[in-house]
């Protein structure tokens, strides 16, 4: 059954005003929380009544906890205007926000850790850019220009390890995965949440690299964040969890099946009628390909001449070419769909890029090795530093042909 939502007090927010604004979810999740859960409501309910200007309402989500949890949630729905409670039977943060979060009439929903350990203070920043229509996800980061974090050293290195592997693996631009302090507009959650399967901890990152890979907008606060020692986090359990849900969103990704049909967002427009507007997108984006394709080929040329030259040391040109080659293109490839490409890609993942450069990396092979082969067998008393740069040289030839095939195949955009 839908529970209204509590408006902000009409002296703070005109009537006219509070009939326009966005309504507001705010999920706690909850597991044998007996003990914080009191205060914890106590304390946002009163911050949400005092200072948020939008109706909103609280929503305890209890995940089948096996002490007084519920009993207590559900006195204080009693108690307090605008706070119910929703029973779970099996444990799991993921469960319980994707089974309160799709069942939402709330035009934006968001969920907090129950111990409140990230400042209530980054609360309207981060309902704001939702509200206004100019993002579509919203998430706490402790990783943030600006962020502020009391926690020990263990937590802290694993937290930014774990950050920086998302990165590494999928390209991510967001900053902090695991923050639990998030929120999203309820019309492009649906479709995300339809794709999700995690239960538990990893499902932040799931729903994060989902709205990512789908191009919509993630707004990054950086928030204050207090840690709270009394966790029910298995940090090594959880571990194990997050590289397995990686690895099978990497899968998904490299197969198109995490596309799903969200809501499409306006391309950008000039403000200002006589603005005077930069060259159509088409050569505007060939302008950036071309510059940025040329950098990170000198730089894989340059790579790749120099392991070539190191490998050449103990092993025959036909092997050190192989070696330095298939590395260097393997670095090539991924720049270049993270950089070069980004804008055009529409949603091409690394299998598909990598498949793609493969065709590139044999003929690439055959050229530069023909190439040196040849040399060699002009110039037999030639030195490894002149090899290099015969294959430096014909590796131009390479360069040449790998642009135009990632251009025009492996990155063609889709027709609208």
């Amino acid at each position: 059954m839908a529970r209204s939502f509590q408006s902000p007090t009409p002296a703070d927010v005109p009537d006219s005003a509070v009939t326009r604004q966005p309504t507001v979810e705010i999920v706690i999740p909850v597991y044998n929380e007996e003990r914080a859960l009191p205060d914890c409501i106590r304390t946002l309910h009163a911050r949400l009544r005092d200072e948020l200007p939008y109706p909103w309402r609280i929503t305890v989500a209890d995940n089948a906890s096996v002490d007084a949890t519920l009993d207590v949630a559900r006195d204080l729905s009693d108690e307090l205007p605008g706070a119910g409670v929703v029973h779970l039977d099996r444990k799991g943060r993921g469960l319980a926000l994707r089974t309160v979060w799709g069942a939402s009439d709330a035009d934006i929903v968001v969920y907090m850790d129950v111990d409140l350990s990230t400042g209530l203070d980054g609360l309207l920043p981060l309902i704001a850019p939702l509200a206004s229509g100019h993002s579509d996800l919203a998430i706490g980061s402790r990783l943030a220009a600006g962020a502020r974090t009391v926690r020990g050293p263990r937590r802290e290195l694993i937290s930014r390890c774990y950050n920086a592997l998302i990165r590494l693996s999928h390209g991510a631009r967001f900053s902090d995965a695991q923050c639990g302090f998030k929120a999203a507009r309820t019309e492009v959650l649906r479709p995300l949440l339809s794709k999700t399967e995690d239960d538990a901890w990893f499902f932040d990152t799931e729903l994060l690299l989902l709205a990512e890979h789908n191009g919509l907008r993630i707004h990054e606060v950086p928030v204050d964040w207090v840690e709270d020692v009394d966790t029910r986090v298995d940090v090594v359990g959880t571990a194990a969890d997050d590289l397995r849900g990686l690895w099978r969103m990497a899968r998904l990704k490299a197969s198109g099946a995490a596309r799903v049909p969200v809501p499409a967002r306006p391309g950008p427009a000039a403000e200002h009628p006589d603005a005077v507007l930069a060259p159509d997108a088409d050569r505007s984006q060939l302008a950036w390909q071309i510059t940025c394709f040329a950098i990170i080929g000198i730089a894989s040329t340059a790579g790749q001449a120099l392991l070539y030259w190191l490998l050449r040391t103990w092993w025959p040109p036909a092997a050190a070419n192989f070696v330095s080659l298939l590395v260097l293109t393997l670095l090539n490839t991924e720049a270049n769909r993270r950089l070069t490409f980004r804008y055009s890609a529409d949603g091409v993942g690394a299998g598909r890029a990598h498949l793609g450069a493969g065709a590139v990396f044999v003929v690439g092979y055959l050229i530069t090795s023909a190439a040196v082969l040849a040399f060699r067998e002009a110039v037999p008393d030639a030195s490894a530093a002149a090899e290099t740069l015969v294959l430096a040289v014909s590796s131009v030839l390479v360069t040449g042909i790998r642009f135009l095939v990632l251009r025009l195949a492996v990155f063609r955009r889709r027709a609208s």
